[in-house]
């Protein structure tokens, strides 16, 4: 993974670590549902970002990497990863 982009994912985890027990406590709370709702969406979102720049960072690297390489077989297997990523995001 590149420096850069572990940092931030570290940094994004760890912010959701900490907003995640923020609205464990909220349930604990018994505060206001919509409320709890509101801010598990951001937990939802954030993790969904976090999964992007994992994406992003690995069409840099490693699929990058099997294109430029040799082995037709690895092309094919990162490609067919990224297929099965896709189908499972957007079916």
């Amino acid at each position: 993974m590149i420096k850069k982009v572990k940092k931030e994912v570290l940094n994004r985890t760890n912010y959701i670590l900490g907003h995640l027990r923020a609205v464990k406590k909220m349930i604990e709370r018994e505060e206001y549902c919509i409320d709890i709702i509101h801010q598990n969406a951001a937990v939802c979102e954030a993790i969904k970002k976090v999964s992007e720049l994992i994406l992003e960072n690995h069409l840099n690297t490693c699929v990058t990497g099997a294109i430029r390489g040799k082995s037709e077989k690895e092309r094919r297997k990162k490609l067919k990863e990224l297929l099965e990523i896709y189908k499972k995001r957007f079916q």
